[in-house]
């Protein structure tokens, strides 16, 4: 998104819509990436926006949060269309007799996961019993497409093994599991792996349906000239398969458990700091082996978007490292991470401009900023907190420049119209001043500013395009239930608000 120096052309400006895949709409609890899916991308084609970001689409463990995935590769199981499953002939109406009326506007993980995971096993058994289904192996394209994904996706094995040990562990995070599968020599790895190889089977079935459908979905919206905004967290969870299988790349003792962990200080919103709990990575290491793990980790994401934000983008300059068995991120002490190395090695690797959004929020100091533009990466610009501040801030519209993502809030912020409604009112006076408004139609006076702004990218939450208030809000930074959980409903998607974004888009040359 950088401006090319000397360049007689403006650069594209990217307009569109936050909206992760699980809030999509749809018969089975969760969105998916199925019609409902294709439909969104339509609605985006008619409303004049080219783009559509997500969050992380790993598969998620504990807490079902995207940011705390059990891989850096695997995609989310949970989403995989039930109905293509169906096209297949690896399920059957009769199937679904059982099914749970599902609440059309929030998630409720808890069941959903028994059921879809049942009906993903089912779906299995028969794929694995090739006289059961007369679909995907009477498919070659489909067959040779599946036979591909297993031999080219070289994280897979691992991941699947790391999985089927999960699930014979009963769920048990590996730093508890028997030495010679929680630290196991290649020879115990292939012992392991045929004694559940059934198990890593079916994980490595659903994997492909989840690339085989994403990969689809996005050559489908890539081919409308919408861009898909991708999203990783910078740490893993310590109970994920690249932790696991990769132990000297992260600071960690003999046994497994972590030296020191991750976070953020105390600052103006919390006097005991962030305890993350996330292992820290040995830069050392990977600075060693020329940033291997992390250049297959972009270069894979990158296959399924076209821009990638990373989250935690200051932790590339320096991180927080947090003593392990703290209770808090008081005791922390910022140490160095090999930024400028590691970025310059990556551009070289992948040769051309790094299509990536630093994620720049929080107490930001100037070399992350210098690290962020020394690689020209856009940062992000939030109009929420251009109203918190009383003060002169780089938040509001009028210091912007164009190398940056506006948006009106994040997943992490309040709805547009729950932020408003609770804002201080001296927040309230400082909008209704800059913008000249009596702050009627909030929503739509951010959507309009964030889409007036110069940043070459603007993206809106898709609650604030529907105007949700606070019910709606997709998470609650320290808060451990009620997340992740929000859908719109399928009529949502008016031809009305198409003309309203088509006509808002125009107006500011998007």
């Amino acid at each position: 998104m950088a401006e090319e120096a000397g360049a007689s052309k403006k650069p594209k400006k990217y307009t569109g819509i936050l909206l992760h895949p699980t809030s999509l709409p749809g018969p089975y609890g969760i969105g998916e990436l199925g019609a409902s899916a294709y439909r969104f991308v339509d609605f985006l084609e008619r409303s004049g926006l080219n783009t559509w970001q997500v969050l992380p689409l790993g598969h998620t463990g504990f807490g079902d949060s995207p940011y705390q995935p059990f891989s850096a590769f695997a995609g989310q199981p949970l989403i995989i269309s039930l109905d293509h499953l169906k096209e297949l002939h690896l399920l059957y109406d009769e199937d679904f007799r059982n099914m749970p009326a599902w609440n059309a506007e929030q998630i409720n993980y808890g069941e959903l996961i028994e059921f879809k995971t049942g009906l993903l096993k089912l779906a299995y058994s028969r794929f694995h019993d090739e006289s059961l289904s007369d679909g995907i192996h009477d498919d070659p394209e489909m067959k040779q497409a599946y036979d591909n994904f297993c031999e080219t996706s070289v994280w897979l094995k691992d991941y699947a093994l790391f999985m089927a040990g999960k699930d014979y562990h009963q769920g048990m995070p590996w730093y508890m599991w028997e030495d010679n599968l929680k630290k196991p020599t290649k020879k115990q790895k292939e012992t392991w792996a045929k004694k559940l190889d059934t198990e890593m089977g079916y994980y490595k079935f659903i994997q492909f349906l989840f690339y085989y459908e994403w990969t689809t979905l996005k050559k489908y919206a890539n081919d409308k000239g919408i861009s898909i905004v991708g999203d990783i967290p910078i740490f893993m969870a310590w109970d994920s398969v690249d932790v696991w299988a990769n132990q000297s790349l992260f600071q960690l003792d003999s046994k497994g458990y972590p030296t020191v962990v991750a976070g953020v200080p105390p600052d103006y919103f919390s006097a005991t700091g962030q305890l993350w709990g996330n292992p820290l990575y040995n830069w050392k290491k990977h600075t060693e082996t020329g940033y291997e793990w992390w250049l297959n980790r972009i270069r894979y994401q990158l296959t399924l978007c076209d821009f990638l934000r990373i989250d935690h983008f200051r932790g590339f300059d320096k991180y927080w490292a947090i003593p392990y068995g703290e209770e808090t991120a008081i005791n922390g002490k910022w140490v160095e991470a090999p930024g400028v190395n590691f970025f310059t090695q990556l551009e070289a690797t992948l040769g051309y401009h790094l299509p990536i959004i630093a994620e720049d929020l929080g107490e930001i100091d100037d070399s992350v900023i210098e690290l962020r533009d020394k690689f020209g990466l856009p940062g992000m610009k939030v109009l929420q907190f251009a109203f918190e501040n009383p003060e002169e801030n780089d938040f509001l519209p009028h210091n912007f420049v164009r190398n940056c993502v506006c948006y009106t809030g994040t997943h992490d912020n309040d709805t547009t119209l729950g932020w408003y409604k609770h804002a201080y009112e001296a927040s309230k006076d400082k909008l209704r001043r800059y913008f000249s408004t009596d702050g009627y139609d909030i929503c739509w006076i951010m959507i309009r500013a964030c889409f007036g702004s110069v940043a070459n990218m603007a993206i809106v939450p898709m609650q604030d395009v529907l105007c949700l208030d606070s019910w709606a809000r997709m998470n609650t930074p320290g808060v451990g239930e009620g997340n992740w959980a929000w859908r719109y409903k399928e009529d949502a998607l008016t031809r009305e608000l198409e003309a309203r974004l088509y006509e808002t888009c125009k107006m500011f040359g998007r």
